[in-house]
């Protein structure tokens, strides 16, 4: 049967967070831009980030039981291996019923059982890792990938066949392009003449950033600087009372592009698909990142940018104490605003989600 007669079927499997599920939407969405009549199915979870944002954009979502395990000795740690073995069978009878012809896991627990399943059924395996650092399930399914795309060339070395590896980048949301700077500034009521520093912790927030911003408040309005602050969910109604003229208090971003567009410093974690999005703007940033990750893959994403002289980084344990100090040498520095905007966008890969998803239409035609 020819290509054109062929519906091809794609199960990703990957969310959790943003972090895992935009790259996979941003894929799937390509692998519809080159074939339409396509079949697109994403393995997920009940109550995490895919279960909210994949059924606004029209794709269909399967749930299995799994769930991460936490770093404390908890009762739903004792559940995990029983989740783990009802998740692989979810997993087999979603796979039997939907046949895939390629099966794409972007990481997290979500893709252990949903891409084993796939490949039990027959399906050709492609893993997507977004962190220089390989997380535990990517590393863990390598024997049965047939393409493992990379976003930092420092990850080859942690897998161990190299044939089988591509540094594509890490792709990003089709939207994510920086608007008319005016008219983000009148979107969120900011002045035109002053400088903008944008602090982005999350969906759900970063406590340390935003006690450190609150400690250091007043002395980010003495710098005659004008404050985005994003709390998150979690954090929002502690911290709303700051928002003034100088200080605009959000829960979340809804446009992230307008977000973006204003920022003359930011201050994030170092999550992979936000160093994706500012490594293709070309945005000044101070990467602050999560201690509460696996194997510290935060830091070290961030650090492969710091070492190249394109970003500042910040150990999240001293925020409060450096944070004035380094927005202080920088916001006002366009000399090195102007180096960091030059060098992260060395690390842009504006094609990543054509090449991932061209190479996994070679994998389905050959299934």
């Amino acid at each position: 049967m020819s290509s054109s007669q062929l519906t091809y079927r794609f199960l990703f499997a990957g969310g959790g967070t943003g972090g895992h599920l935009y790259p996979a939407i941003a894929v799937a969405q390509k692998l519809l831009e080159l074939q339409p009549d396509s079949k697109i199915l994403f393995v997920g979870t009940k109550k995490k980030i895919e279960s909210r944002v994949l059924p606004n954009l029209g794709f269909d979502l399967k749930t299995i039981w799994i769930s991460g395990i936490t770093r404390k000795l908890t009762f739903k740690n004792l559940l995990f291996p029983l989740k783990l073995i009802v998740s692989m069978l979810q997993s087999l009878v979603i796979s039997i019923k939907y046949k895939p012809h390629v099966a794409i896991g972007t990481g997290a627990y979500v893709s252990g059982p949903a891409i084993w399943g796939a490949s039990f059924m027959g399906a050709r395996v492609v893993l997507m890792e977004q962190n220089s650092y390989p997380g535990l399930t990517n590393r863990l399914l390598e024997k049965k990938a047939s393409k493992i795309f990379v976003s930092f060339e420092e990850s080859k070395k942690y897998f161990r066949d190299s044939s089988k590896i591509i540094n594509s980048g890490n792709p990003i949301r089709v939207d994510i392009k920086l608007q008319d700077r005016d008219t983000a500034l009148q979107y969120f009521e900011l002045a035109e003449d002053k400088k903008t520093l944008v602090i982005i912790g999350g969906s759900l927030g970063a406590g340390s950033i935003n006690n450190a911003i609150e400690k250091n408040l007043e002395k980010l309005k003495e710098l005659d600087i004008q404050v985005l602050w994003q709390t998150g969910e979690y954090y929002f109604e502690k911290f709303k009372k700051y928002n003034s003229d100088l200080v605009r208090v959000k829960k979340y971003f809804d446009n992230i592009s307008l977000t973006y567009s204003i920022a003359d410093l930011l201050i994030v974690r170092a999550g992979a698909t936000t160093i994706a999005e500012l490594a293709a703007l070309g945005l000044p940033v101070i990467f602050v990142p999560s201690p509460n990750v696996a194997e510290d893959h935060q830091y070290k994403n961030a650090k492969v940018l710091y070492d190249s002289d394109a970003a500042e980084l910040i150990r999240d344990s001293e925020i409060s104490d450096k944070l004035i100090g380094t927005v202080k040498e920088l916001i006002f520095n366009e000399d090195k605003l102007n180096k960091y905007r030059d060098n992260i966008k060395k690390f842009a890969k504006p094609d990543a989600a054509n090449i991932i998803a061209n190479e996994i239409m070679k994998l389905a035609s050959n299934v």
